[in-house]
């Protein structure tokens, strides 16, 4: 089973800023939208507990069990007992699989961050002035402000502790507040600002810059190969038809699965075998055979912005790499991210950007081009490399583009897999 990281956003404020609040409507509003989130809450205080004397997963502990789980239908949790406070990167790695998890409180983890400030809150009201201070002095976000406040008379003890704790820092993506004087720091630090009501407006900004983009794999099975003989979707491997086991590997981090292939009567037998997964069977869109015009029919049937293209010869096709192209994707904004190494580039197990590259495909696709390499040079197209060294951190076996074209290939292929 593939682990999918978790995106990850903290939202942070001084004690009664409204983080609560806040979060709690964001949640609501992004599980409207279709959205998987999951939570963490920042407790301060040491000693807190979510069991009660009299209970019997109280007693267990109390009796000295470390780690106690509580168990009933449709609803689980786990207590335990550790040493000192955990990480919120650990906990937030023990959380994949969500679109993405939303943190109230842990300003220092290191993750993206958005502030909130309140009006009726006098402490932000005046953690806002000095903000706009520092703004206008082009200080940086995650400075100490507690020499600026002390110049301009705004210091006592309790607040140099908050202006020390409880400031933007340089993680800091967006600002919530309804405070003229953070609005205008939030401008001139660059900063997204939103209303305290604009809840909606919040989830739209998480979704273009936070929230895990969703994937379509598809995994290319034009139909017969000349090379070796017959489809190398049904040619048998391991007992199974080759296809299966690329379902298999690719399906888990695949929001939609696509098979683009000219036999779909030949693969009907999948629909049993993989019940619980929605395949889409789509024809070429070309006649002509090409790696090229395979891509422009894989783009076209996505309908998720990325969309993972895997060769159905790729035996040990990786969803471990998959996950990894789309968050280099999602971190760097490239339309195009493809294993590279001294050969040249693995075009036939990279993520494409559908925006970004469906018009250029079709244009040398119409153009006579058949490989897929031949729009990475268009201009309008951000090619990210994905380096046979961050593919090993992946797969550190390696192997994930080993093809089979001949029936010789694969059964060199087959005995050393099966002699693992």
């Amino acid at each position: 089973m593939v682990n999918i990281p978790s995106p990850a956003v903290a939202i942070v404020g001084r004690h009664n800023s409204g983080k609560t609040t806040l979060i709690e409507a964001l949640i609501a509003e992004l599980v409207g939208r279709g959205i998987d989130v999951g939570s963490i809450k920042h407790h301060s205080h040491r000693g807190f507990d979510i069991d009660y004397p009299g209970k019997d997963s109280y007693r267990h502990r109390a009796a000295g069990a470390s780690e106690t789980v509580i168990a009933a239908p449709g609803q689980v949790a786990r207590i335990q007992t550790v040493e000192g406070e955990v990480e919120c990167a650990e906990l937030v790695r023990s959380m994949p699989g969500h679109d993405v998890v939303v943190v109230e409180g842990y300003r220092k983890s290191g993750l993206p961050t958005i502030e909130i400030m309140r009006s009726g809150n006098e402490a932000d009201a005046r953690a806002a002035a000095v903000l706009l201070e520092a703004a206008r002095a082009d200080v940086p976000l995650g400075t100490d402000f507690t020499q600026l406040a002390r110049e301009h008379d705004h210091l006592d003890e309790g607040f140099a502790a908050d202006l020390r704790e409880k400031m933007p820092v340089g993680t800091t993506i967006a600002l919530v507040t309804d405070i003229p004087d953070a609005l205008e720091a939030a401008s001139l630090y660059g900063l997204p600002a939103f209303g305290l009501g604009d809840v909606a407006g919040l989830a739209d900004f998480l979704e273009r810059r936070i929230v895990r983009p969703r994937v379509t794999v598809v995994i290319q099975a034009g139909g017969e190969s000349r090379r070796m003989g017959r489809s190398k979707a049904t040619v048998p491997f391991a007992g199974r038809p080759l296809i299966s086991r690329l379902v298999e590997r690719l399906s888990p981090v695949a929001d939609e699965l696509i098979i683009t292939t000219n036999e779909a009567e030949n693969l009907g037998f999948l629909a049993d075998e993989f019940p619980d997964i929605a395949i889409r069977l789509v024809p070429d869109r070309y006649h002509e055979r090409g790696a090229l015009p395979g891509l422009s029919t894989a783009l076209e049937a996505a309908t998720n912005p990325y969309v993972a293209v895997v060769a159905c010869d790729m035996v040990f096709a990786s969803p471990r790499l998959v996950v990894a192209e789309a968050l280099a994707m999602h971190e760097s904004g490239a339309d195009v991210v493809t294993p590279a190494n001294k050969h040249g580039f693995e075009p036939l197990h990279a993520m494409y950007r559908k925006d970004g590259c469906l018009k250029p495909v079709l244009e040398r696709v119409e153009a006579g081009e058949k490989r897929v390499q031949s729009f990475f040079d268009d201009e309008r197209v951000t090619v990210l490399p994905f380096s046979q060294e961050k593919v090993l951190e992946v797969e550190p076996r390696g192997g994930c583009f080993i093809n089979a074209n001949t029936p010789e290939d694969l059964a060199r292929i087959e005995q050393s897999y099966l002699g693992e």
